[in-house]
């Protein structure tokens, strides 16, 4: 199959015909038709992520159809070849503590295609305990939207409404208005509350203003453009970019008794950030982490997407073909290189 490869930290991707994966006795192969290209997926590339083992094939948020089914598979799983299917890029055990309470996406065994094991930047990929972490793809849904949702959509989703709590007649500010913030925003933007996005890029406060946000320049300063815009401050912030400044800027853009929710991934020298801890305990503000969504919780998001509450859709900034991705990757670590909105990779 062919498949995007980097073989060094931060070498330079390559595009490679490598063997097809084999099938786990209780996994799935899945035909991939449609990949996101996500930050985390540059961060894997940089090795911030402890668990990429080289050679590796990146790529986490999929959309595709049933090619293998392990044998191990039961018989009234109700998973067919062919079937359409997407997954969590948090595949449960089902068998640990975390997932006998409900929680699968911090499960203790977790595994993640294109982190633990090889991706979706491939023409097959590796789903385990299929009978767990498969999710049917609605009929009205296409693979390019289904794979949109993959992490940074059902991320976003999970982050404001199970952990951020959102209720009516709140603000809300997203910093960081990538394809997750973007999402985001959708998301508190349909639950009819003011929104605020805030960025340093022209191009993503464009977006960020078509979705019906207000959009705040980010840097220096941004958490006090957010308080005055919001007549002291918003209820909920969401650190959808991931450094030590969105951050700590989400933290000081909260009113009284607000809640931070920290989706952008904090690796490497960020891991240890500061916090403005004076003013989370004067403030009895909360700091909460979003760790992507359980395949049992899928069913409402897609939903909500059928019904078309939301058209996470209109978040794709481009369509490339597997044999862009290498640069497309690359561009991700240069200021502006991303572009606005999400990619995604149509095979």
């Amino acid at each position: 199959m062919r498949a995007v490869m980097y073989r060094g930290f931060g070498d330079e991707p390559e595009l490679v015909e490598v063997e097809r994966p084999a099938c786990p006795p209780r996994g799935a192969i899945v035909r991939v038709r449609a990949t996101g290209l996500c930050r985390s997926d540059w961060h894997g590339w940089m090795g911030h992520d402890a668990g990429v083992a080289l050679p590796h094939v990146p790529g986490h948020e999929f959309a595709g159809e049933i090619a293998e089914l392990g044998t191990d598979v039961p018989d009234d799983s109700g998973w067919t070849v062919g079937d359409r299917v997407t997954a969590p890029f948090i595949c449960a055990c089902g068998r640990c503590a975390e997932c006998r309470s409900g929680n699968e996406q911090v499960c203790d065994a977790q595994r993640q295609p294109g982190f633990t094991h090889w991706g979706s930047f491939a023409e097959y990929v590796v789903v385990d305990e299929a009978a767990l972490n498969l999710i049917r793809l609605p009929d009205t849904l296409g693979f390019v939207e289904a794979a949109s949702l993959g992490c940074r959509f059902a991320t976003a989703y999970r982050a404001i409404i199970t952990r951020g709590r959102l209720h009516p007649g709140e603000q809300v500010a997203v910093h960081g208005c990538g394809g997750v913030g973007l999402s985001a925003i959708m998301i508190a933007v349909a639950a009819g509350v003011p929104v605020y996005g805030v960025d340093v890029s022209d191009a993503a406060l464009a977006a960020a203003a078509e979705l019906g946000a207000t959009p705040i320049r980010g840097g220096e300063g941004a958490a006090d453009r957010v308080r005055a815009a919001s007549d002291g401050g918003v209820d909920l912030s969401v650190d959808a970019f991931g450094s030590p400044a969105t951050s700590f800027a989400s933290v000081r853009s909260l009113r009284k008794r607000g809640r931070h929710v920290q989706i952008g991934l904090m690796l490497a020298d960020d891991a240890t950030a500061a916090m403005p801890m004076d003013a989370v305990i004067d403030g009895e503000l909360e700091i909460l982490g979003s760790h992507g969504m359980a395949a049992h919780e899928y069913p409402d998001m897609l939903g909500a997407v059928a019904s078309e509450a939301f058209r996470p859709i209109e978040l794709v900034g481009r369509t490339i073909a597997l044999d862009a991705v290498p640069a497309a990757l690359a561009a991700m670590g240069r200021a502006g290189g991303a572009g606005s909105g999400m990619t995604v990779v149509e095979l």
